[in-house]
């Protein structure tokens, strides 16, 4: 049995027995319906009184028996296996980080061939490139369409600026695809090629973030399900990585960037809920990966990796969050991340694309229409409209108000300062005026004074 079986309902023809007895169904017959049309909404009583209010009847309807609806899962699921699935996830991180080692460790076959140990003379690649792998691969009857997106020679340049651009280009070239397809008169299956996850590989240095990761996970967590991982654990100890796993939250959490959290729904039992929890706690997943097979303790062959202080298990939660990992990627969220990818990161992007070339959504289309709230919608707009119009008007009053007052003290300083400058000559003149006055009083007391002097004066003249 599949693991999509597992959840559905069995339901047999013994069980059908169990649905003769179901709960009534109350269905309320309104004003529109022929009952309450047979009453007119204007007539009146027998005393004229006033309208008559509808009587509103209420038939009870019993489910005789098994009607099938339950049904709907399976139908789903056969469809679904009918048709198979498809999912495209990214992974990004610099050179040596075991991404392709990782990505062949989650499902458990060679997708990436073992790479050839490259001459270190040998001229490193620099400019960021794209590269696709594809395959289809079944598991218990569940066929599954996979894409594995990689971008090497990203972080491996001594300038890495805008390297992140390609990555960004072909997240937007498949949602443009994915859009145009949608848009054609004549659709056809439309293939889902858009990004369902990106897993970025974080260097295990135990400090914490670089700029270019920061840098990165911003330019992208509103685009794609971001999933961080911290790759190569096992060269750090226990305490390393837990103060590592804090620092990279603490730089998420300052930063704002989004990371993917599994959801939680009201009808989740508590096993979920807890299984959700123990899984938000591993973020980012501290992961190592491995297809070879080693001996363990007990001689039993694990996937893993030897080392002479001992074995590091692949499969072990003790030892790395790989299987959390997996749990989070494939078994639990595959169908979650899909989901979110089509239902909010591609609707953005999509209402955004159609903004920027013009279109509109007019939510008037198909959004009921009450008068009377049209009627208010309008009155507190004009009433809106009019106090904005007062508060314009006062300000203007008030603003030449202040000019008239400031130009009305400006000439009465001009005429306080003419007034007291004409003072002030008027004042200088009497001074003046009254020293002649003085002047020849005095020389008039003094002739008065010698008759002598006056008597020589006549002499001379």
């Amino acid at each position: 049995m599949t693991a999509l079986e597992s959840h559905q309902p069995d339901i047999s023809s013994e069980s059908s027995a169990n649905y003769e007895n179901c709960e009534t169904v109350k269905e309320t017959i309104r004003s529109g319906t022929p009952q309450a049309a047979a009453t007119p909404s204007n007539s009146t009583d027998a005393n004229g009184s006033g309208p008559v209010t509808p009587e509103v009847n209420i038939i009870r309807r019993k489910l005789n028996g098994y009607v099938g609806f339950a049904n709907l899962p399976k139908q789903w699921h056969r469809k679904s296996i009918r048709r198979g699935f498809n999912f495209n996830f990214f992974i990004v991180g610099e050179s040596g980080l075991g991404k392709s080692t990782l990505v062949n460790t989650l499902f458990n076959r060679e997708l990436y061939p073992q790479k050839e140990v490259r001459d270190p003379s040998a001229e490193k690649q620099t400019n960021v490139k794209i590269e696709t792998v594809s395959a289809d691969i079944e598991e218990n009857g569940v066929k599954l369409h996979l894409t594995v997106i990689d971008a090497p020679g990203f972080g491996d340049a001594i300038n890495n600026s805008d390297s992140w651009e390609p990555i960004i280009e072909e997240i937007n070239s498949r949602f443009d695809q994915y859009l145009e397809a949608e848009t054609k008169i004549n659709r056809t299956t439309i293939i889902d090629n858009r990004v369902h996850s990106l897993v970025y590989f974080i260097e295990p240095t135990g400090h914490s973030l670089k700029p270019l990761d920061i840098t990165f996970m911003k330019k992208v967590h509103t685009k794609v399900n971001l999933i961080p991982v911290i790759a190569k654990s096992d060269t750090l100890t226990e305490e390393e990585i837990a103060d590592f796993k804090q620092r990279i939250l603490d730089d998420i959490n300052t930063q704002g960037i989004n990371i993917f959290r599994p959801p939680t729904y009201e009808k989740d039992d508590e096993e979920t809920i807890l299984s959700c929890q123990e899984l938000m706690s591993r973020i980012p997943f501290a992961v190592v990966g491995s297809t070879d097979e080693v001996s363990g303790k007990d001689g039993n062959n694990v996937r893993g990796r030897a080392y002479p202080w001992g074995i590091i298990e692949v499969d072990n939660e003790d030892h790395c969050d790989f299987v959390r990992l997996r749990q989070l990627l494939i078994r639990d969220y595959l169908e979650e991340l899909r989901e979110t990818t089509a239902k909010k990161l591609y609707e953005n992007y999509r209402t955004e694309k159609l903004r920027n070339m013009g279109i509109e959504q007019d939510h008037s289309v198909f959004k009921e229409f009450d008068p009377l709230v049209k009627q208010q919608e309008e009155k507190t707009l004009h009433e809106a409209k009019l106090a904005k119009m007062e508060a314009e008007m006062k300000s203007v009053f008030d603003q030449k108000v202040t000019e008239k007052e400031k130009k009305l003290q400006k000439s009465e300083a001009e005429l306080f300062s003419r007034h007291k400058e004409m003072k002030e000559k008027l004042l200088k003149q009497v001074r003046l005026l009254e020293e002649k006055k003085t002047a020849l009083e005095n020389s008039s007391r003094n002739m008065l004074d010698n008759p002598s002097q006056q008597k020589s004066r006549k002499r001379i003249f």
